[in-house]
C-alpha cells in the first residue's frame, strides 16, 4: 500500500469532531515521555510540558496528542513510565474524565491499536498508597486519525501522525523498535542518532514532507496538521496547507499549535530568565494567529 493510500485510509476511518469559533483546542505530539533513564528525552522539558497542559486545561482547552505521547520503543512497560511522570499522567486523568484529551496513533506508540494491550496497561493502574488498582484511562481510545469539522462553514481538519508517510516507521515498526531497544538506545549515550528517525535524517524528513503534500494537494489543499518530524510548519493562505505542530522534545523547549477564535497559532513553551534570576515558564508566539477560513480553497 501506497504513502498516498495510507494517508487516505487514516482520513477515511477518522474520529470526527465537531467545533465552532468558541472551541480551543492545543495541538502537541511526540512527547515521547520516557521512565526518566539517559534515554528519556521528554524529561528534560516536563517541567514546561506540565505547567503548558496545566494552563491549558485551566483556560477549557481541549487536547489533541498527534501520537508518540509514550516511548513505547525504548520501553516495554508503560508502568515504568507512568511511574516516572506520575503528575502529568494525573494532569492527562483531568482532561481524559472532562472529555478534553483526544490521543491519536503514532509509530512510537503503534502498539495502542491492540485493543487488548490498551484495556490491560491504561484503563487501570497499581496506586501504591492506597495498594489498590485504581482507574486510570478507563475506556480510552486511539484512532489513527482525527477530523475536526467546524459547524458553520464545514471546513475540515485533518490530524495525522505523519508517519504514514514513511514506510519503515508505519509497516517496519516493529524492526525498527527491536532496533532502538537493541542497539540505538544504547549508542545515543554516546551522541549517535537513530538514522530511522525522520527527526534525526533530513534527507527522509524531506521526503515524508513531500509525501504528505502530495496528498494534500491531491485532495483539494485540505487544512492537514502533523507531527512526526518534529520539524514545526505554518504555511500562509494560499500555500499548500501542511502545518506540522513540531514536538515536546526540543532542547529545552515544546511546540504547540493553538486554535482559538477561530484561528490558529504556532506557540512555543521554554524556560527564561528574569532580570533577577528567577527562572519561569513563558509562552512565545511563534507564528500567527491566522483565521482558519483563510485556507479554505475552492
Amino acid at each position: 500500500m501506497s504513502s498516498q493510500k495510507r494517508i487516505s485510509r487514516a482520513y477515511d476511518t477518522a474520529r470526527r469532531i465537531s467545533f465552532n469559533d468558541a472551541s480551543k483546542f492545543i495541538i502537541f505530539s511526540d512527547c515521547h515521555r520516557g521512565d526518566n533513564s539517559f534515554a528519556d528525552d521528554f524529561a528534560n522539558n516536563r517541567n514546561v510540558y506540565f505547567h503548558a497542559l496545566k494552563h491549558y486545561y485551566k483556560e477549557g482547552f481541549c487536547y489533541c496528542e498527534l501520537g508518540d505521547g509514550d516511548e513505547l520503543w525504548e520501553n516495554k512497560s508503560f508502568q515504568s513510565i507512568h511511574e516516572a511522570h506520575k503528575n502529568v499522567y494525573d494532569l492527562l486523568q483531568l482532561f481524559y474524565n472532562d472529555n478534553r484529551w483526544y490521543r491519536i496513533l503514532g509509530n512510537h506508540d503503534m502498539v495502542y491499536q491492540n485493543e487488548k494491550y490498551v484495556e490491560k496497561h491504561l484503563s487501570t493502574y497499581f496506586d501504591k498508597v492506597t495498594g489498590k488498582q485504581e482507574p486510570l484511562f478507563p475506556d480510552i481510545q486511539f484512532s489513527e486519525g482525527l477530523i475536526l469539522q467546524h459547524e458553520t462553514t464545514h471546513q475540515e481538519i485533518f490530524m495525522i501522525h505523519g508517519h504514514q508517510a514513511d514506510w519503515m516507521n508505519y509497516k517496519g515498526w516493529k524492526f525498527n523498535r527491536f532496533m532502538v531497544r537493541a542497539l540505538w538506545r544504547q549508542l545515543q549515550v554516546v551522541g549517535i542518532s537513530d538514522p530511522t528517525s525522520p527527526a534525526k535524517n533530513f534527507k527522509e524528513l524531506i521526503k515524508v514532507e513531500r509525501r504528505t503534500k502530495r496528498w494534500i494537494i491531491d485532495n483539494k489543499n485540505l487544512f492537514t496538521i502533523t507531527g512526526h518530524t518534529h520539524r514545526p510548519r505554518f504555511p500562509e493562505p494560499g500555500d499548500i496547507a501542511y502545518f506540522n505542530d513540531g514536538s515536546c522534545v526540543h532542547p529545552r523547549s515544546i511546540t504547540g499549535l493553538e486554535i482559538e477564535n477561530g484561528e490558529i497559532s504556532l506557540i512555543k513553551w521554554n524556560i527564561s530568565t528574569s532580570e533577577d534570576g528567577t527562572l519561569k515558564v513563558i509562552r512565545i508566539l511563534l507564528e500567527g494567529p491566522q483565521k482558519l477560513i483563510d485556507y479554505i480553497t475552492e
